[in-house]
């Protein structure tokens, strides 16, 4: 399983950050999971081990420009990222859609990512369940916008991470059911393979996110299909990461 920490801006002091890195790499010496810390983009630098060094956990950006640098104040590109020996760029997340971000903006942010090595991990999700699920096409048209444009090659490196809007900041009651989790995956992976034919499809790992406490993880990981976690506000906590964590092990 993979456990990606997306701590967004909850975590705004030097200390904090070294606490939760602890913590993660007191987790991974006792599990087989991969653990991935999205801190924000100024902790990168202080939590990154080197590029080419082991390390306990793996760094992701939770962004990432579509600039190859230069002129462009303000923008983190691809080719800094890995330069400090980040692994994973968080592209989509469904809060920077709500800032304007496109189909077409993702596509170009995965292009980059994927030029300097970088993991994408994708993400998408509806806002809203209609009940002539129009949705489904929704999510099609989100994942075409981004497999349409890559080689096959390309396709493979891709992480998926599903995160339905409506599901977001629920409780645990309250989230994605089991079963229509599962359904949601055999969804995704049927239309992944139009562009991954055969098993291709099937390795392509899918995340899930939305709502996912200790209370309810491994009923999530069971039989659904998913292939870990991208954790939001929970994963800012020493105390409810290492639930979860301890939960999913």
């Amino acid at each position: 399983m993979i456990i990606a920490a997306n701590w967004k801006a909850y975590v705004e002091s030097a200390a904090t950050a070294k606490a939760l890195a602890a913590a993660a790499r007191r987790l991974a010496g006792k599990g087989e999971n991969t653990i991935i810390l999205a801190p924000p983009a100024p902790y990168l630098g202080l939590l990154a081990s080197g590029k080419g060094k082991e390390a306990a956990f793996a760094l992701a950006a939770q962004d990432v420009s579509d600039s190859t640098g230069g002129a462009a104040t303000g923008e983190t590109t691809a080719a800094l990222l890995a330069d400090l020996g980040v692994a994973y760029a968080i592209i989509g997340h469904s809060e920077r859609r709500a800032m304007g971000e496109t189909n077409e903006l993702v596509a170009s942010k995965v292009r980059h990512a994927l030029a300097h090595s970088l993991t994408p991990i994708v993400c998408i999700g509806e806002r809203e369940r209609d009940a002539e699920a129009s949705y489904l096409q929704f999510l099609r048209a989100e994942l075409a916008a981004v497999f349409e444009p890559l080689s096959h090659g390309e396709r493979t490196r891709i992480v998926l991470a599903y995160e339905p809007i409506w599901a977001i900041g629920k409780s645990a009651a309250d989230s994605i059911h089991p079963s229509d989790l599962q359904e949601m995956v055999l969804y995704m992976q049927k239309v992944l393979a139009d562009y991954l034919p055969g098993q291709g499809a099937a390795a392509i790992p899918i995340l899930y996110g939305g709502s996912v406490e200790a209370e309810n993880i491994v009923s999530l990981a069971t039989d659904t299909g998913v292939q870990g976690f991208l954790i939001g506000h929970a994963s800012a906590s020493v105390a409810s990461f290492s639930a979860l964590v301890k939960a999913l092990a």
